[in-house]
């Protein structure tokens, strides 16, 4: 009997996740709850686990390095390692993982009615961010769900639709290095151009950060303003309108490696 119950356990936590508390908020790891969809981490600030009051949500995409079936990679850089180093983002976060091939757009639908089923999201202030495969990600989905996010950051990435007008509809940053070797920076201008052909491109911020390798992006994620830019977008925002107040420079971006003490060899992935 008590084997039973032992195994019966065991199972539920491997079907409905695993969690842990620490004093900035709760991380919950979500495995087999959406049909067909992916498993992924929810984090909760300690503020929500209060009062449970509609909180933003950030979506999170990663890159190809961090694809598979062991959800513990998906801690390895980005969002939630921000979070782990000591950033304070007072939001849901929401991070998928890719077991390969590209993020399917759908599926991310479906983990993002999930989590405003089962948790108090403020649903005009829903945020995309992605890096590499996760930016190609992340422009796949605004480009199919434009009237879904508040605003976006794709980094290093591109977009494999071959209708780009949704992303027009929405705040874009896109951010590439000139010396990636991973993904040409040639993807991402090529979204750029096509917005600006279509005469989209109101919505659009975009930066080729000089020098910059595939890797020297990924510290934007435990930048500041990165958080402050997109939780500047609201979809009640009338007229859509970008915020341009915030610039982010290579210097942002190396005063974040040295105040974190990063080693280079965290940004060895894609």
């Amino acid at each position: 009997m008590r084997r039973g119950l032992f195994l019966l356990f065991f199972c539920a936590i491997a079907l409905l996740g695993w969690a842990q508390r620490t004093e900035k908020g709760n991380f919950m790891m979500k495995k087999g709850v959406i049909p067909k969809g992916y498993n992924f981490w929810v984090y909760t600030p300690a503020e929500y686990e209060t009062d449970r009051h509609p909180l933003p949500l950030v979506i999170f995409l990663h890159g190809a390095s961090l694809c598979g079936n062991n959800l513990q990679r998906v801690r390895r850089y980005g969002v939630l390692d921000a979070i782990d180093r000591g950033k304070i983002i007072p939001t849901l976060v929401v991070a998928p993982q890719n077991p390969g091939g590209a993020w399917n757009p759908q599926k991310l639908n479906d983990l993002l009615e999930w989590t405003k089923a089962n948790y108090e999201v403020d649903s005009t202030r829903i945020y995309v961010l992605g890096m590499s495969l996760g930016g190609y990600g992340t422009m796949d989905f605004v480009a199919t769900y434009p009237q879904k996010v508040a605003a976006a950051m794709a980094l290093c990435g591109g977009c494999s639709k071959s209708d780009v007008s949704g992303i027009g509809q929405v705040p874009m940053w896109i951010m590439h290095g000139t010396a990636d070797r991973a993904v040409s920076i040639k993807q991402s201008e090529r979204v750029v151009n096509q917005l600006k052909d279509l005469g989209q491109d109101a919505l659009l911020r975009y930066d080729w950060v000089q020098g910059g390798s595939h890797g020297l992006l990924a510290r934007l994620f435990y930048l500041q303003k990165t958080y402050d830019w997109l939780f500047s977008h609201s979809l009640n925002d009338r007229p859509r309108i970008v915020d341009r107040h915030f610039d982010i420079t290579r210097e942002d971006i190396q005063q974040t490696y040295q105040e974190l003490k990063f080693l280079p060899s965290m940004y060895d992935h894609d």
